[in-house]
C-alpha cells in the first residue's frame, strides 16, 4: 500500500519526500462502506447469574456479516459517549472514523505522505481493512483515539525502580496512574537491596519482597480502568539477587494459605468477601536468569547470589536445587514463570542506552525501562484465499499498512508519565502481531504440533517481521530515524542481520510455505538494504500478544498463536439463543486434504456429537493430528507449545505471550524439562500454569444459592399420564440402514407434541420383531408420562451395533445403528432447532449451510416454537426442584461439558460466563473483558 517515492512530493521532517500510497483493497471513486451491506441491530447484553441487564444499546449500526458477538463487544467496549444521548456513538463507521481520522491528520501534519491524495487512499484502505476484520489496534486505540481523553494508545509499560525510598514511592504512584488508565505495567525489583545486605544507617534493608506487598495491596484496590477486573502487573526479579527464594515461594506460600482459610470455612473463591487478606495475587511474578545460571543447573554446579550494591558473593547455591525451588513453586500455584536474560539482550536493538529488565504482564513486549509498546494484530485467515493458497501479496501491503499507522500514532499520543512518554517518543517502540494462526494451520491441513505446522508459522512471522522493519526504514528516509538509533546504529543492524539469518533457516515442506519464505527472503534483504541507507524508524517492530478482545472483534477462532481452543464451539445466533457448532475451520480442513462433501458432512456431524475426530467415520488416522487442539480427546502436549514458541521466536521483536497449559497429573521434573528446554530452544520466556493448582475460582452467585436450595428436599410427586386422542396425526417413515429395511410410525397430540413411536423391524413373529415391539411401548408410555423426547434422544443417538452404515435418508448418511438412526430422526422431525443444535443433529441444508460459514438458525428465524411442547410429549405436574445445571454459554463451558470436568478458568467478572485462555491472560466470549490484558 506505500512506497517511497521520487520527484516533486510533500517534504518531509529535514526535506525528506513523503510516502506514496497505492489502492490495494479499494477502488478509485468508491468509499469502502459503500460496498458493504450494512444492518442495525439491538445489542442487550445480561448477566446470567441474576438477569440483570449490563448493558443496552438499540439500532446499531455494523456490516452484515459481523457476528452478533463482535458487535456486542464493539458496541460494549468501544463506542464513546453516554448510553441515551445524542453524543453516543452508534455506528462502526462513526467508531473507525473517529480513529482514522485522527491517523490521517497527524499524517499530513507531518509529512508522511506525498500528496493529499495519497492521504485519502490512506484513509480508504485503512479503513476497509478495519470494517472487513483484517486487522485491529489494540484496545486503548480504540478507547481514547479521537476523544477528548488523552489520546493514551499503548497497552504495554515497562517501569523501573531504583533502591531509594523516593523511587519505590514512585513506583507505587506510576502503577496506580496506568491501572486507572485500564492498561498494565511490569518492572525489576533487582536493583532493591536484599534483605541481607546493610542499609547506610546500619540497619538490615526491607529486601523487595517486602515492597511487593505494598504495591501488590495498591493494585488491588485499584480496579483497573474503574472496570471489576484486577489490575495487571509483572514482577521480575534476578536469579542471583540474594533474596530469590524467598521471591520464589511467596505466592505458593500463599496458595497454602488459601486452602487452610477455605477449610476454615473462609469465603475464598476469587471475588469472596475473604480473598483480600491474601498476599502476592495482583501480579505475576517472573525470575529473570541467565546463561551462566542455567549451564550451572546443566552442569549441577553451583552459582552464586551477588550483593546489590557491592556485586560481590554473598552466598553460594546448588543452580539445580535453586531450578526445582522454581518449578516446584510453579507445579504448586503457576508462579514463577521464567525470562532468560541473556537471549533477551541477545536480541536487544539498543544495547548502548541500557539492558532490558523486565516485561509487560504478559511478557510479550520486552524493551528498556520507563517505554511503552502501541501493538495491533492482523487476522491471518482473511488472507487464505478460497483455492486454500495464501495471498502473500496483500499480506505485505496490509503490514506495511499497518505498520505505518503505528507510527504515526505515537506522534500524537499521550502517556502516563514524562520519563514513559520521553522514552518512547525517542525509541518509538511497535509491536505489530497476528491472531488466528491456529486456525490457518488447521484449515490449510497443517497439524500444530507438526514440522510443516512451525515452518509455515515461521515463514509468515518471518514475512511480517522483515515486512516491517523494511517499512520502518524507508519511513526513516522519510521522517526522520528514532531519536536513539545513532548511538545504536550498529547494535540495531545486528540484530537486523541475525534476523535475516534465522530466515535463511527456514526449512520449508510445501508449496506455501516455499512461497512464504521465498518472500520473507526478499523482504529481509530489501530491510537491510534501506536500513544501511536509511536507518530505521522503530526500535522495535512486532510481538505475539494475547488479541483478547480484538480477536473476538475481529471474529478470529484462535488468539495470538494459540492453536484451536477445541473444534465444537459456542455460538450466539441474531435475535436470541445460542448453539454450539463445529468450527467452520474444520469442514475448511477437511476440503484441503482431499475429502467429498458426503464425508465431510458425515465427519462434521460425528465432531458435533462427539467434540473430536477419534473413529469419526472415513477420517484416515495420518489426518487426526491435524484436528489436535488445546484441550480435549487429543490435546497438544506441553513441548508442542513450547516447539511452536521456538520456531516463531527468531522473527520477533519483542516475545509471545502465551502459557504452556500442563495435566494436573504433571510432576515438578515435567516442568523443569519445560523451563530448560524453553531455554535450549532460544525463548525469551515462558510461563506454565498445571490444572487444578489453584484453589480460587469465581463462583457465581446463583450458584451459591443453587446450592442452598439444595439442603430443602423438594416434595415428592408422581406424573400422570396424558394418553394421546382416538385420533391424532401421525407420521410413517420408511427407513434402510447399511441394507437392513424398518418402519417408524410416530403419532403427535394435537398440540404437536410427539406421545407414541412404534417399529416395524424384522419378520413378524421373530424374536426381534418381539422386541422392538416392547422397546415401542415403553418409549411410548414414558412419553406420554412426561419424558422429554430430547432424553431420549441424547441416550440413543451414536448407540453402536450392527447393522451400521449408510441410510437411504437425505439428512441421515451414516447411522452407527439402528437405535441411532430412529432417534435422529425423530429429532429432526419433533426437537426445536435450538435443542438440536445443541444435540449436534442437523439437516442436510442446515450442515451446508455452516460449511459455507453460514447461520442455519436463519431457516428458523420465523418459526413460533413452543419448546415446552415440542420438546416434551405430555404436560405433568412437576415439584419445585433444585434449578438444572447451567447451559453452555460460553465454549468453555462446552467444553467442560464434552469432557465431563470443570476447566480451570474464571468465571467473568462482568457477565458470570466461563472465559477462555488468550495468552497468558483470559478472555471473556460474552462481554470481551480480560483478565488482565487489554
Amino acid at each position: 500500500m506505500t512506497e517511497t517515492v521520487s520527484g516533486p512530493t510533500r517534504r518531509g521532517k529535514g526535506g525528506r519526500k513523503g510516502l506514496k500510497v497505492e489502492r490495494i483493497f479499494t477502488t478509485p471513486g468508491v468509499h469502502p462502506y459503500d460496498e458493504l451491506r450494512w444492518e442495525r441491530r439491538d445489542v442487550v447484553m445480561t448477566n446470567w447469574r441474576d438477569g440483570s441487564v449490563n448493558f443496552e444499546q438499540r439500532g446499531v449500526e455494523f456490516p452484515d456479516f459481523w457476528s452478533l458477538n463482535a458487535v456486542n463487544i464493539v458496541t460494549s467496549k468501544y463506542f464513546r459517549g453516554a448510553v441515551g444521548t445524542p453524543q453516543r456513538e452508534w455506528s462502526l463507521k462513526q467508531l473507525v472514523d473517529r480513529v482514522v481520522g485522527r491517523y490521517v491528520e497527524t499524517g499530513l501534519a507531518n509529512g508522511y505522505f506525498a500528496t493529499e491524495q495519497d492521504a485519502e487512499v490512506f484513509d480508504h484502505e485503512l479503513k476497509y481493512a478495519l470494517v472487513h476484520q483484517l486487522f485491529s489496534f489494540n484496545s486503548p486505540v480504540w478507547f481514547n483515539v479521537g476523544t477528548r481523553s488523552p489520546q493514551q494508545v499503548s497497552a504495554c509499560f515497562i517501569l523501573s525502580v531504583d533502591d531509594t525510598m523516593e523511587s519505590i514511592l514512585d513506583w507505587y504512584k506510576e502503577e496506580g496512574v496506568i491501572f486507572k488508565g485500564g492498561s498494565g505495567a511490569g518492572l525489576n525489583l533487582s536493583r532493591i537491596r536484599s534483605s541481607k545486605e546493610l542499609l547506610s544507617s546500619g540497619g538490615t534493608a526491607s529486601g523487595p519482597v517486602s515492597f511487593m506487598r505494598g504495591a501488590d495491596a495498591s493494585a488491588g484496590t485499584i480496579k483497573s480502568g474503574g472496570a471489576t477486573r484486577r489490575a495487571a502487573k509483572m514482577v521480575v526479579l534476578d536469579v542471583d539477587h540474594p533474596d530469590v527464594a524467598e521471591f520464589i515461594e511467596t505466592k505458593a506460600r500463599e496458595e497454602d494459605k488459601i486452602r487452610a482459610l477455605r477449610d476454615a470455612g473462609f469465603d475464598m473463591d476469587l471475588g469472596g468477601k475473604d480473598i483480600g487478606s491474601v498476599q502476592y495475587q495482583n501480579a505475576n511474578n517472573s525470575v529473570r536468569v541467565s546463561d551462566e545460571f542455567m549451564h550451572a543447573v546443566e552442569s549441577d554446579g553451583e552459582f552464586g547470589l551477588r550483593a546489590r550494591m557491592t556485586g560481590e558473593v554473598v552466598e553460594t547455591v546448588k543452580a539445580k536445587e535453586l531450578f526445582r525451588h522454581m518449578a516446584r513453586a510453579a507445579w504448586e500455584c503457576a508462579d514463577p514463570g521464567i525470562q532468560y536474560d541473556d537471549t533477551i539482550n541477545d536480541w536487544h536493538t539498543n544495547p548502548e542506552s541500557g539492558r532490558i529488565t523486565a516485561s509487560n504482564p504478559c511478557s510479550e513486549y520486552m524493551s528498556l525501562d520507563n517505554s511503552s509498546c502501541n501493538l495491533a494484530s492482523i487476522n491471518l485467515l482473511k488472507f487464505l484465499t478460497g483455492e486454500g493458497t495464501f495471498d502473500v501479496a496483500k499480506f505485505v501491503k496490509l503490514t506495511e499498512l499497518v505498520i505505518t499507522a503505528m507510527d504515526i500514532s505515537i506522534t500524537f499520543a499521550d502517556f502516563p508519565t514524562e520519563k514513559i512518554a520521553q522514552t518512547t517518543r525517542d525509541y518509538r517502540q511497535l509491536g505489530i502481531g497476528y491472531a488466528n494462526l491456529g486456525a490457518l494451520l488447521m484449515a490449510t491441513g497443517h497439524a500444530y504440533d507438526s514440522e510443516g505446522g512451525r515452518s509455515l508459522a515461521a515463514a509468515i512471522t518471518s514475512l511480517m517481521t522483515g515486512v516491517a522493519y523494511r517499512r520502518s526504514a524507508e519511513m526513516a528516509g522519510v521522517v526522520g530515524p528514532y531519536e536513539g538509533y545513532a548511538r545504536n546504529a550498529e547494535g540495531h543492524k545486528r540484530v537486523m542481520r541475525k534476523h535475516a539469518a534465522a530466515n535463511d533457516g527456514i526449512r520449508t515442506l510445501d508449496d506455501m510455505g516455499k512461497g512464504l519464505h521465498a518472500a520473507a527472503a526478499k523482504q529481509w534483504q530489501e530491510c537491510l538494504k534501506a536500513g544501511e541507507k536509511h536507518g530505521y524508524r522503530n526500535a522495535q517492530a512486532s510481538l505475539l500478544a494475547p488479541t483478547g478482545t480484538i480477536g473476538l472483534m475481529m471474529d478470529c477462532d484462535t488468539t495470538g498463536i494459540e492453536p484451536d481452543l477445541a473444534l465444537v464451539k459456542f455460538k450466539k445466533l441474531v435475535g436470541g439463543g445460542s448453539m454450539q457448532i463445529v468450527n467452520q475451520t474444520v469442514p475448511r480442513a477437511l476440503r484441503m486434504l482431499g475429502y467429498q462433501q458426503e464425508q465431510i458432512e458425515a465427519i462434521v456431524e460425528y465432531i458435533g456429537e462427539n467434540g473430536h475426530v477419534v473413529d469419526a467415520p472415513g477420517l484416515r488416522p495420518e489426518h487426526y493430528e491435524v484436528f489436535d487442539c488445546a484441550m480435549g480427546e487429543r490435546a497438544i502436549s506441553p513441548m508442542g507449545h513450547v516447539r511452536m514458541m521456538a520456531a516463531v521466536q527468531p522473527f520477533l521483536s519483542g516475545a509471545i505471550s502465551k502459557t504452556v497449559n500442563m495435566p494436573e497429573q504433571a510432576t515438578v521434573e515435567d516442568i523443569e524439562k519445560v523451563y530448560f528446554e524453553g531455554w535450549r530452544l532460544g525463548l525469551k520466556a515462558l510461563a506454565i500454569y498445571r490444572d487444578n493448582c489453584k484453589v480460587g475460582q469465581p463462583l457465581s452467585a446463583a450458584g451459591k444459592k443453587e446450592e442452598a436450595r439444595t439442603e430443602a428436599a423438594p416434595a415428592e410427586v408422581r406424573p400422570v399420564r396424558k394418553r394421546l386422542p382416538k385420533q391424532r396425526p401421525a407420521t410413517v417413515t420408511r427407513f434402510s440402514v447399511a441394507g437392513a429395511e424398518g418402519y417408524m410410525t410416530a403419532s403427535s397430540y394435537p398440540d404437536d407434541g410427539v406421545g407414541e413411536v412404534f417399529l416395524k423391524l424384522g419378520k413378524q413373529g421373530s424374536t426381534l420383531a418381539g422386541v422392538m415391539d416392547a422397546f415401542s411401548m415403553a418409549i411410548s408410555i414414558s412419553l406420554q408420562y412426561g419424558v422429554p423426547l430430547e432424553t431420549w434422544v441424547e441416550k440413543f443417538t451414536n448407540m453402536r451395533f450392527e447393522p451400521a452404515g449408510m441410510t437411504d435418508d437425505p439428512d441421515i448418511r451414516m447411522a452407527t445403528s439402528v437405535m441411532d438412526y430412529i432417534f435422529r430422526r425423530l429429532a429432526l422431525d419433533h426437537l426445536p432447532f435450538e435443542e438440536r443444535a445443541g444435540l449436534g443433529i442437523f439437516t442436510a441444508e442446515e450442515r451446508a449451510m455452516q460449511a459455507n460459514g453460514e447461520d442455519p438458525a436463519s431457516l428458523h428465524e420465523d418459526e413460533v416454537i413452543e419448546h415446552e411442547t415440542l420438546a416434551q410429549s405430555a404436560e405433568i405436574t412437576r415439584p419445585a426442584a433444585p434449578a438444572p445445571a447451567p447451559e453452555a454459554r460460553s465454549s468453555m463451558e462446552v467444553i467442560e461439558s464434552r469432557q465431563g470436568r470443570t476447566a480451570d478458568a474464571p468465571l467473568c467478572l462482568t457477565c458470570g460466563t466461563k472465559m477462555r485462555p488468550a495468552g497468558s491472560c483470559y478472555v471473556c466470549e460474552g462481554c470481551g473483558s480480560t483478565s488482565g490484558c487489554s
